[in-house]
């Protein structure tokens, strides 16, 4: 995180003069911390302890890590399933996204278990209007989707 932080700077003076330059190391924006962090976490290298209490590489075949790497010694918990030590509710039950491929897709997130379809009416805002001055109106639209 820190490797992202940058210096920002103001200057303060008469009439927009910079007789007076303050200057601070600043975080990166939220959004490209977490970028950062994801990919660190996706490329993770696993470790194990050998007899003599000492990190080593489990796979030799990928590049060792550097000080800039994350490091594991222990496998993620199945989050699939639920469990109470770890608080993961698991993902039984939750609604996919049929047609993505991401996380929220119903291939993984339902973990190779399948997954029911079924249609449901829902009902939403739409139509909405301003009205000076100052409220939205909206109608209540109904409209049939795949689950």
């Amino acid at each position: 995180v820190s490797d992202l932080a940058h210096v920002s700077c103001k200057c303060h003076g008469v009439s927009g003069s910079c007789s007076l330059k303050t200057c601070w190391l600043q975080l990166a924006d939220f959004r490209k911390v977490g970028d950062a962090l994801k990919e660190k976490y996706d490329s993770a290298v696993a470790m194990k302890l050998n007899s003599r209490g000492k990190l080593v590489q489990m796979h030799s075949r990928f590049n060792p890590p550097t000080n800039h790497d994350l490091v594991y010694i222990e496998q993620n918990p199945d989050y699939c399933l639920k469990n109470q030590s770890t608080g993961s509710l698991g993902t039984v039950g939750r609604l996919c996204n049929k047609t993505s491929e991401g996380m929220d897709g119903c291939e993984l997130m339902c973990c190779g278990r399948g997954y029911d379809q079924y249609k449901a009416q829902i009902v939403e805002r739409c139509h909405c209007k301003f009205h000076w001055c100052c409220y939205v109106k909206c109608k209540r639209c109904t409209k049939i989707v795949d689950q």
